[in-house]
């Protein structure tokens, strides 16, 4: 049974939450907030095994959230994925760094949503593609960012290097296997391989790695 806490302002997007998750066999609601300091004091007492982030919210918000509920030391088998309205939303990359396990749309249709949680569950990183795909673009077209190499880069092979980058473009192993003429299982051990590596705990935590080091 996977436990889903909800954490939105709107009572509408929670109920349509909940609805679709008791519909559905092996999932619970674990519990709900509707800012960000309730979601943090309802993750460290329900102990959920995924938390569904709404970015914009009163008090301190999905941001701020996701950092006290990824560094809380009873909450080290919680994972949070950000569920956003915009493609643009200027916060997806900072949560991605401190400690979400992917994003999505919220227009992202339910059996993908389900699909999500539980794939991150299992310890998995969910990146909707289009979105990662934007914040690249932006990223680099803002043309001020700071590189800053990840001290263990140079472990990397070129092969593992280059499937970093395109974790980082939003693709999955198959779709990786496919660029570089792999199978999925050959792109899947690059990327566990790189993860070793470079210290990541998931696929979110490389694109933030390929991101500060010039990767992508």
């Amino acid at each position: 049974m996977i436990r889903v806490l909800l954490v939105d302002d709107q009572d509408l997007v929670r109920l349509g939450l909940r609805a679709l998750l008791e519909s559905e066999d092996g999932f619970e609601v674990a519990g709900e907030a509707a800012d960000g300091l309730d979601a943090v004091d309802q993750a460290v007492l329900t102990q959920p095994d995924v938390v569904l982030m709404d970015i914009r919210m009163p008090g301190i918000d999905g941001l701020e959230a996701t950092r006290r509920i990824a560094s809380h030391e009873s909450l080290t088998g919680t994972h949070v994925i950000v569920l956003t309205t915009f493609e643009r939303d200027e916060y997806v990359f900072e949560a991605l760094r401190v400690g979400a396990s992917g994003f999505l749309l919220k227009d992202t249709p339910p059996a993908k949503l389900l699909d999500a949680i539980r794939t991150v569950d299992d310890g998995g990183a969910l990146l909707a593609p289009s979105v990662t795909r934007t914040l690249i673009a932006e990223f680099v077209a803002a043309g001020h960012r700071t590189v800053t190499s990840h001290p263990q880069l140079d472990l990397l092979t070129a092969r593992e290097s280059e499937v970093v980058a395109l974790v980082a473009e939003g693709l999955n192993n198959h779709e990786i296997g496919e660029r570089l003429f792999l199978s999925p299982a050959t792109a899947r051990t690059h990327v566990s391989r790189a993860m070793i590596k470079l210290g990541a705990r998931d696929r979110a935590q490389l694109v933030v790695f390929a991101y500060q080091s010039g990767l992508v």
